[in-house]
């Protein structure tokens, strides 16, 4: 079956089946790798992408679901929030393996569009769900921390 979506600014045909997740389609159709499959579950985080502005679990929306909203993979992401994002997370050199980093810049972003100077308790219950296994948590809420300073600079 034919679907276009809007992904990253572009109008993207797709012959997928309606109930295929859209993480697949984004991988192994449209060849954006940046998105990760984790669990498959929605619990960890690892393919997190912004449909519509929103963080979303990509592992579990059929795209059939997604419409004509707007999906943003971190290929494109470019809002002053990600700028400050990406900026912070190289600052602090978060990343140590890096496998669930996309979804964490992705779940990071939409919090600090929802809150310009988050705390520590808005920080642990917007990003609980994404799962790091390299347990770099606390460099990841420094970095957060860091990408608010940032934006209000």
């Amino acid at each position: 079956m034919s679907l276009t979506l809007k992904v990253n600014g572009e109008n993207r045909e797709i012959n997928s089946p309606p109930d295929t997740p859209l993480l697949w389609v984004l991988r192994d159709e449209l060849d954006l790798t940046g998105t990760k499959f984790g669990c498959g579950v929605a619990s960890c985080g690892a393919c997190t992408v912004h449909v519509n502005g929103r963080a979303q679990r990509s592992c579990v929306l059929p795209v059939s679901a997604v419409g004509e909203q707007e999906v943003t993979t971190i290929e494109s992401i470019e809002s002053k929030a990600a700028q400050a994002v990406q900026q912070a997370w190289q600052e602090l050199d978060v990343v140590q393996c890096g496998y669930c980093q996309s979804g964490q810049i992705m779940q990071a972003t939409t919090l600090l569009e929802d809150h310009a100077k988050p705390d520590d308790t808005q920080i642990n219950t917007f990003m609980n769900g994404n799962a790091c296994k390299c347990a770099t948590y606390h460099r990841i809420r420094a970095a957060i921390h860091r990408a608010s300073e940032i934006m209000e600079a």
